[in-house]
């Protein structure tokens, strides 16, 4: 049996991954691979949390800038994400895994506000634990509230589940032969602001050396192979 590199990590991923082949909302197919997936993970004792973003939904940064307040729509996005968190509680608890969602903005009829000592205490009795509503502020992407999750409770790595195998000098999409980098340093993603993560999350990141590993979620066995130091995607250092 293959032992985990890791101990504990935070799973970061996008609002768009739960969408699957829809163009919006949540595909119950893509609920249930991302559960077989942190299933895989979860049984080789790993403690597991989990942040999603709400871009399936909505996403503010995007429709401030069709004139909406800021804050308003950072808030809403953050509702959003919530939406997503209590999907995943739910095929994860069907799945047999203990779980507990906390939240940056305080709603008790849905969630346990977060508080860091309650947490770690959830994964050291085997529970996975979702982080919901980022970090409660506007301004701050899910990535940065990851990067802080993770921070605060001393995860040894932060992977990144994206749509595509990693980093790439360009987007291969419109570029065909853009060239697929392997390992990377924080300095050198900020520098060449290639997108992968906002700049926030990456300088905050590099400051306290937290790995980052940017992965494809669709390719299946992926979380399993990263978590057991394969190299697989992106290794950000």
């Amino acid at each position: 049996m293959t032992l985990p590199r890791y101990k504990r990590l935070v799973l970061k991923m996008s609002g768009e991954a739960l969408m699957g082949d829809q163009g919006f909302g949540i595909s119950p197919g893509m609920l249930t691979y991302v559960a077989d997936e942190v299933r895989s993970v979860f049984d080789l004792g790993v403690e597991i949390t989990l942040v999603v973003g709400g871009g399936n939904f909505f996403r503010g940064n995007a429709v401030s800038a069709h004139g909406m307040d800021r804050v308003s729509a950072d808030k809403m996005g953050m509702l959003a994400t919530v939406i997503n968190s209590l999907a995943l509680q739910d095929v994860l608890e069907k799945r047999g895994m203990q779980t507990r969602l906390q939240t940056a903005i305080a709603m008790p009829e849905i969630a346990e506000p977060f508080i860091l000592r309650r947490a770690v205490r959830h994964l050291e009795k085997g529970r996975i634990v979702i982080f919901a509503a980022g970090t409660g502020n506007p301004y701050f992407t899910t990535d940065t509230a990851a990067v802080l999750r993770a921070q605060e409770i001393r995860a040894q790595a932060l992977l990144k589940a994206t749509k595509v195998d990693g980093l790439y000098d360009a987007d291969p999409e419109t570029h065909p032969d853009a060239r697929f980098i392997q390992r990377i340093t924080y300095q050198e993603v900020l520098e060449k602001q290639l997108g992968v993560m906002d700049m926030t999350a990456v300088s905050l990141a590099m400051d306290n050396h937290l790995p980052l590993i940017v992965f494809n979620l669709k390719t299946k066995g992926n979380v399993r192979k990263v978590v057991c130091g394969e190299q697989v995607g992106t290794w950000i250092t």
